[in-house]
């Protein structure tokens, strides 16, 4: 597994992580998500090894990332910003990753182009954002990692492609227990394929859980009275509460059957509950004044 534990990351007084802890567990697909400056992109530098940490640890399986060539090649990595030379073309760059990696593999690598169909003698320089994010893919999955990190892996890419992507990469995770740490915006996308979930706030890791406990944790209920909106009980953990017509919406943290039984006792005429998306538990969870949707008034 991956792991981060207390971890501190100061930038000129900034403090971009603080004593942020994360586990990524072995063959898992974790989703690690949050606001703009939240801190994700610093932690991922920390596993790749690029930074190291002011204090804190971060290790793979136990052992630590930084500056340990054997570690790193057991894991790969593709940044929102992947570097390649300009002169080169993406032949060249496969013929130096192989090089870096005794799992490369030339079989993989050639039959690969039947799914990125791109020309492998082309300067990379050349080619299109998206293109460019195909040949990373191209390359990094031939060497067939045991760790697979990823910054906003499928940005750039058609719709068709993204699809493609998510299911070599799925494939991967089901075939060789590839363990997979994806960091994205696009919240609709990691429900589809994330397992876990880790939401990043102000350096810290907020919260860290299976999508499936997260999801059972939260309810979202819409609920309707006969008259007048009843006295809530204290008990419940309100995240968020709004109302349209004589609909109420309340986000609630709990177990479902508990909250629908102590509603239950304030006599609705009307009492649903609807699962929650992930951006839903992103949003509520982060909470507070800072997340708010604001109406701005010219």
């Amino acid at each position: 597994m991956l792991e981060a534990r207390n971890v501190v990351k100061t930038f000129d007084g900034f403090r971009a992580l603080d004593n942020a802890s994360l586990t990524v567990p072995k063959g898992a697909v974790y989703g690690l998500v949050g606001p703009n400056g939240a801190g994700k992109s610093t932690i991922i530098r920390h596993f790749t090894g690029v930074y190291r940490p002011d204090s804190g640890e971060l290790t793979l399986e136990g052992r630590s990332i930084y500056e340990n060539p054997a570690i790193k090649q057991r894991l790969c990595v593709i940044p929102d910003d992947w570097f390649y030379f300009s002169q080169w073309s993406i032949r060249e760059m496969a013929r130096l990753y192989k090089g870096m990696y005794p799992s490369f593999s030339q079989e993989r690598y050639d039959r690969m182009h039947e799914v990125f169909p791109l020309d492998d003698r082309q300067m990379i320089r050349r080619m299109s954002k998206g293109m460019q994010k195909q040949a990373a893919f191209w390359i990094t999955m031939s060497c067939m990692p045991e760790y697979l990190i990823l910054d906003e892996p499928v940005d750039g890419l058609d719709p068709v492609m993204r699809r493609q992507v998510w299911s070599l990469l799925l494939g991967d995770v089901a075939e060789r227990g590839t363990t997979v740490l994806v960091s994205s915006h696009n919240l609709r996308e990691l429900e589809d394929v994330c397992d876990h979930v880790g939401i990043m706030n102000k350096g810290k890791v907020l919260l860290q859980r299976s999508l499936s406990d997260l999801q059972d944790n939260t309810v979202k209920l819409q609920v309707a009275f006969g008259g007048d909106e009843p006295a809530m009980p204290a008990s419940l953990d309100m995240l968020h509460h709004e109302k349209i017509g004589r609909v109420h919406t309340y986000i609630v943290r709990g177990n479902q059957n508990d909250i629908l039984a102590q509603m239950s006792a304030l006599q609705p005429i009307l009492l649903e509950a609807i699962p929650l998306t992930l951006e839903e538990i992103f949003i509520y969870e982060l909470g507070g004044a800072d997340y708010a949707v604001h109406d701005i008034v010219l």
